[in-house]
């Protein structure tokens, strides 16, 4: 990480209490957060792992057009993900986990927004 996003990472730690920083590699994240932890910062990793969509899509009970239509996805980039020709980017990870955990409050999110 340059300086200028340490430094930015630092300034989002006082101003809102959390930063989020994405780290590419580290030789050990166990130490990585112990150091942090040392320093008074509390460190989580994310997981960085690809959404099974066909599988989250099967749990919801709905179509590929159904889920798509659902939460605002482009049926196209659906089908690629499930298909295997395509993985999805890190916000389209993010969202798909957010619809894992709480499929009816982002359906809802995104039907208030749209009203």
């Amino acid at each position: 990480m340059n300086l200028l996003r340490a430094k930015r990472a630092i300034e989002a730690m006082v101003r809102d209490g959390s930063a989020f920083v994405h780290v590419p590699k580290v030789e050990s994240l166990a130490a990585l957060i112990g150091e942090l932890a040392r320093s008074g910062i509390r460190a989580t990793a994310l997981p960085a792992t690809n959404i099974d969509v066909s599988a989250l899509r099967g749990r919801l009970g709905l179509t590929q057009d159904q889920f798509a239509v659902r939460y605002g996805l482009d049926i196209d980039a659906v089908r690629n993900w499930e298909a295997g020709r395509r993985t999805p980017d890190t916000a389209a990870r993010s969202y798909l986990r957010a619809i894992s955990a709480r499929p009816d409050a982002v359906r809802d999110a995104l039907w208030e927004a749209q009203a």
